[in-house]
């Protein structure tokens, strides 16, 4: 959801870099715009000053920019240490004395959609067709279906885990009962958190398709995942991290949300299908508790995903799709 903001500075003539963590490297190596990436040697929840101090000294002189996108105090701390000039970021965690350039966050209930949120770092209004895009190297991409012995457009993909919590994701029978009826075979992905998840799912499709599932969660770098996805004919997923990517790549999706929103962190794709009970009108009773935005159903029934049946997404999937723009 950065790519939009990093597209803004490129035509403005600005040479990117982009420091990210190891895990989310590979989507800004899928942005051409993007001319360096470099991988953060830091862990989670972390300070780790001597190594922030250590990279900086290696980064010192190189830049006249940063581009703060996250809200911690600990990412403005590299800028700093590296002695970029200027330093753009939102107010948040004491970081007054950390930015040079300070936008105002405003309250976590009236944010914008968050890629408006990122790309109004760059100072510019935010303009139609902002949404995020990929782009997967022709080379690779084909190696990759090789070794998988995958052909382009011959599977679905599903990605059913949502790390977030449970609240997120969309019943294991119904992604089954949507497998059984998409054509060819199905891709399951995740991380390794979810490869039993997606084994059980595998196993429930197996009892009436056998072989119709592939479960590749935990079994595929998030590289050789954008590949899978990027050649996909089709993807139903929850609101995960593969759904973003999934748009960003123009693939066919399916999305469905739970106790999260698609007003705030839609996929932002003229080909994707959302599916929402809270926004369905004919349905009774109303979902007053969405969105929630908690890991797991405080009232214990999850009705919001329970009760979306998969007739409901073939239905979505019938419709006509708007291709995407140029």
């Amino acid at each position: 959801m950065t790519e939009p903001l990093l597209r803004r500075l490129h035509a403005r003539g600005e040479r990117l870099t982009v420091a990210a963590l190891p895990w989310v490297a590979p989507i800004y190596r899928c942005m051409p715009q993007v001319t360096e990436v470099v991988e953060l040697p830091f862990q989670h929840g972390r300070l780790q000053w001597r190594e922030r101090r250590a990279l900086a000294r290696q980064l010192a002189g190189r830049y006249q920019s940063a581009y703060i996108c996250p809200n911690s105090i600990k990412s403005a701390l590299l800028p700093l240490l590296a002695g970029i000039p200027r330093r753009v970021g939102y107010l948040g965690e004491a970081r007054v004395g950390l930015l040079t350039h300070r936008l105002k966050n405003p309250p976590r209930g009236q944010r914008p959609p968050m890629v408006a949120f990122y790309s109004a770092l760059s100072g510019e209004p935010r303009t139609a067709g902002d949404r995020p895009r990929l782009q997967v190297n022709a080379a690779t991409l084909a190696a990759d279906l090789a070794r998988l012995g995958l052909q382009a457009g011959g599977y679905s993909v599903m990605a059913p885990g949502s790390e977030y919590g449970p609240a997120k994701r969309w019943p294991t029978r119904h992604f089954a009962g949507l497998a059984r009826q998409l054509a060819g075979p199905v891709l399951l992905l995740g991380s390794a958190k979810e490869a039993e998840l997606c084994e059980a799912l595998a196993a429930e499709v197996h009892a009436s398709s056998p072989g119709k599932c592939r479960n590749l969660a935990g079994k595929t770098p998030l590289a050789l995942a954008l590949s899978i996805i990027s050649a996909a004919k089709l993807i139903a997923s929850n609101d995960s991290g593969l759904m973003h990517v999934a748009a960003a790549l123009g693939v066919r999706q399916v999305a469905i949300f739970g106790s999260s929103s698609p007003h705030h962190t839609p996929p932002l794709n003229p080909l994707a299908a959302v599916l929402w009970l809270k926004d369905d009108p004919s349905y009774q009773p109303a979902l007053d508790c969405a969105p929630c935005f908690e890991r797991s159903c405080p009232l214990g029934h999850t009705r919001c995903l329970a009760d979306l049946e998969p007739a409901r997404v073939l239905a979505r999937l019938a419709e006509p799709a708007q291709p995407p723009e140029a």
